[in-house]
């Protein structure tokens, strides 16, 4: 399975983008800013193709989707959330969005957490790359 970040609009606040799954359109996501130079909790992780797994997330306490090995960057995740404030350097998905804010969050990453699930319970390689 093959997802797709798109980076679409760039605010000094945050970054909405598009994913996709397998060039399929899934939803939309909020990060933090796009910076040359890291700040932790207010920086968007580096465009790059990143294995992603589900597994337990310490903070959630539940299995999570979560990028591994990006360059700087520990405990990236794929989560709900609705604005910069909630992302810590994540990726937050939703289907509605407007400037610096993603809506239906919950009900979004519940459906793409299905999927991912799915794809790696049938022991299938998940990629999501972020440009």
């Amino acid at each position: 399975m093959k997802l797709k970040l798109e980076r679409k609009i760039r605010t000094d606040q945050s970054t909405i983008g598009e994913l996709t799954i397998d060039g399929k359109h899934e939803c939309v996501t909020l990060e933090d800013v796009v910076r040359d130079k890291k700040i932790k909790g207010q920086t968007a992780i580096p465009a790059g193709t990143y294995n992603l797994v589900i597994a337990q997330s310490p903070r959630f306490k539940r299995l999570m989707p979560r990028l591994e090995n990006v360059p700087n960057f520990e405990g990236i995740l794929i989560h709900w959330g609705n604005a910069a404030k909630d992302t810590d350097g994540c990726i937050l998905v939703g289907q509605t969005s407007s400037t610096n804010f993603i809506g239906s969050s919950k009900k979004t990453f519940k459906a793409l957490f299905d999927k991912l699930q799915a794809a790696s319970k049938a022991g299938e390689k998940i990629s999501i790359e972020v440009g």
